[in-house]
């Protein structure tokens, strides 16, 4: 059973050095710096959040989920995981989680995937790689830089033979996951607009993201 760890309570709204409200379905990037933690609110429930970190002082070191789950020894990220790059180095240690589950094998949603999975009506709808190309951008990335990405609130169960599927989030609303930062980095987020299937109870809803400096 996951040990669930709550937030300090000199993390208050007050004490943050940066508050952000992304809107539903919309793209969100900023900068983690080095001892800085950050927490992603799940603030209606229901909501997954993709989210890619870049060390911010070189792009080509950036999330990789296979080494991330290499090195837990396990599929889903919670509290005490250690979010590693492709360089083998840890880029966040999450220290708190009240939620419990959050996927890093699913992948985001993209115009071609939903068109795969739910036919050739949805192509044109808004998808988490397009955030993710429209964010990238504004740091002088493109779509080749976008990797494998944490699903944070996602429900996505593995079954003993391999299979996976997207079912209802468990998320609340205020659930929240919170990262320490191990180097300086970029956090790209799209907060996913996906509506053909459950991972956000069929309807986009608005998230918090929040930073503090360094307790110690």
């Amino acid at each position: 059973m996951t040990d669930f760890i709550q937030t300090s309570p000199a993390r208050t709204v007050e004490a943050a050095v940066q508050d952000h409200y992304i809107p539903a379905e919309a793209p969100f990037s900023t900068v983690i710096r080095k001892g800085q933690i950050v927490r992603i609110e799940d603030s209606y429930g229901q909501q997954a959040v993709d989210t890619l970190f870049y060390n911010a002082e070189d792009f080509s070191e950036r999330y990789s989920n296979q080494d991330t789950m290499r090195e837990q020894g396990a599929a889903y990220i919670s509290t005490g995981t250690k979010i590693m790059s492709n360089e083998g180095r840890v880029m966040l240690k999450m220290v708190a989680d009240s939620c419990g589950r959050h996927d890093t094998a699913a992948g985001a949603c993209s115009c071609e995937s939903n068109t795969v999975r739910f036919g050739h009506g949805t192509k044109y709808l808004h998808a988490c790689r397009d955030n993710f190309v429209i964010e990238v951008s504004k740091h002088g990335m493109s779509k080749r830089d976008v990797a494998p990405n944490i699903n944070f609130f996602m429900n996505v169960p593995i079954e003993p033979d391999a299979t996976m599927t997207i079912v209802d989030g468990i998320s609340a609303p205020g659930d929240y996951v919170e990262m320490q930062a191990g180097m300086d980095v970029l956090m790209v987020i799209s907060n996913c607009p996906q509506i053909n299937n459950p991972c956000n109870g069929f309807d986009p809803t608005p998230i918090r993201v929040l930073v503090w400096n360094d307790e110690r």
